[in-house]
Order: C-alpha cells, then structure tokens, then sequence
C-alpha cells in the first residue's frame, strides 16, 4: 500500500511501496525487488492481495457514495500507480464536473501522473509533488489551489496511506492540519492495517515489510477512531473495508484476511 513519504525511489534497486502496491493489485509497473518483498510478506500474510483489493474497491464504493451525493471535489494523497478505474474516472462517472488532485511524491509516481490527468472534459484532474509530512505544502500547492476551491466542501481520501506514519509523525495532526484547510461539510476518506483481527500473522507481516525498508505501523480500532474526533462518521461507521457499504454482505471469516478498518466522516 503506497504512502507519498517512504520508498521515493525510481530504481529497481529498493522496493518502491508504490510499485509493491502495484504488484499486490495485478499490475506490471513494478521490478523484480518489488516482487521479490511482496512475495515475502505473502509467506506470513497470505492474504495481502485479497487486502488490497477490498481496499481499492473501498475507495471505489465510498468516491462514488460522496459523488453522488453531490461532492465536486476530491483531493487524494498517496495517490499510487494508476489502476483504472481511478479516483477521477469514479468520481467523473457520476459527476463529468468533478474536480481532482492527486498528490504523491514517489518519482515512479510522477512517470505514471499523465496517465491520472486524462480526466473528462468537463472536470479537471491535477498531479502534485508533495509530501504526507508536509500537509501546509500540499495545502498551499498552486496546482491544488488552480484546481480546487477550499471555500466549498472536498472530500480528501487517505486510503492504505497513515499506516506509513509513525506515532512521531503525529497522522493524527497531520489530518487536523489538512481538514483545517478545507471548507465545513467536507468529508475524508481513510483506511488504515490493523493487527486486531490476526495479531500473530500481521506482526510477522509488518516485521516483512521492514526488512523491505518499508515501514508500516498497525494501529487498532480505537486508535483508527481517534482520527475521526470531532467528526461526523457516515453509516455504517468504523468497520473493515470490505465492510463499509458492500454490493453483498460479505462473509465474516474474510474480515480477518483484510486486516484493515475503513471509514467516511464529515466535517461539521
């Protein structure tokens, strides 16, 4: 799961999260140490595909509710690899209007960024280099602020993206500081790993991803809640991502292969 702050390599000597991401979702831009990290983490986590799945289309399910709801505005931090469909394509289907800006500061990345700024003709996408840990830079961003107006509301995702920050790096005030920003009656979208439901497996997982050089921090329940303070939670509220507004009713034995809570919120 990709994060804008870790990996920024456009080598194949390191794994890159971005290009992992990639790999885990089926796709080809990705190298062979890519690989190579993913199947490892696979070897005490199984189940990470399935993960990352659910977790993309989680994103899928909750851009298209916020879409056609009304919301025009999105802005997406840790954007990752393109895999269509895209936030824009999601949101563009139930609104052509629909404005758009991507954030990550991956080079891998950055090769891929024409490929998310071929929205419709309508709406408008833009690509932003900037960092998680910097959330006045992206803030401040002259591409976000051509593209998006902070007066009205924006739904800002952070999918599969604050699990890569550290307590030290406080995600906690790093979303204040990006829903500060943003206009009363906008919405945030995250999803975040979890050892809750398979404490032995994702602890062997994320000691995997460390020796990756890829550094992911679990966080619980509770903690995950604590993003959210202040906020207004959507139904069905917190729960695991795949979870959160299904076509069908999933089965409970898949929650504790997905590992990952997922939530929508308002701001008041």
């Amino acid at each position: 799961m990709t994060a804008p702050h870790i990996s920024a390599n456009g080598d194949a000597e390191l794994p890159s999260s971005a290009r992992i991401y990639d790999y885990a979702l089926g796709g080809k831009d990705n190298y062979e140490v890519d690989r190579i990290a993913l199947d490892k983490v696979m070897q005490v986590f199984p189940t990470v595909r399935i993960a990352a799945r659910h977790n993309r289309q989680f994103m899928h399910r909750a851009v298209g509710a916020l879409a056609e709801a009304g919301v025009r505005q999105f802005l997406d931090i840790g954007t990752g690899i393109p895999t269509e469909p895209n936030l824009h394509q999601i949101a563009q289907l139930q609104s052509p209007e629909a404005r758009v800006v991507y954030v990550d500061n991956d080079p891998v990345v950055m090769a891929h960024a024409r490929a998310l700024l071929a929205g419709s003709s309508e709406g408008r996408t833009a690509y932003v280099d900037a960092d998680l840990n910097d959330p006045e830079s992206i803030l401040g961003a002259p591409q976000l602020r051509e593209t998006l107006d902070l007066n009205t509301p924006v739904a800002l995702s952070l999918v599969a993206v604050l699990h890569f920050l550290s307590a030290a790096q406080d995600p906690a005030g790093v979303l204040k500081t990006l829903l500060d920003g943003l206009a009363p009656g906008s919405f945030v979208v995250a999803s975040h790993i979890t050892a809750d439901l398979d404490p032995e497996g994702m602890d062997r997982a994320f000691e995997m991803y460390r020796r990756n050089a890829v550094h992911v921090e679990a966080r619980s329940r509770d903690e995950f809640a604590a993003f959210f303070d202040g906020l207004e939670l959507l139904d069905p509220g917190i729960v695991t991502v795949n979870r959160w507004r299904p076509a069908i009713e999933p089965p409970a034995w898949l929650d504790a292969q997905v590992n990952c809570w997922g939530a929508v919120a308002r701001k008041p």
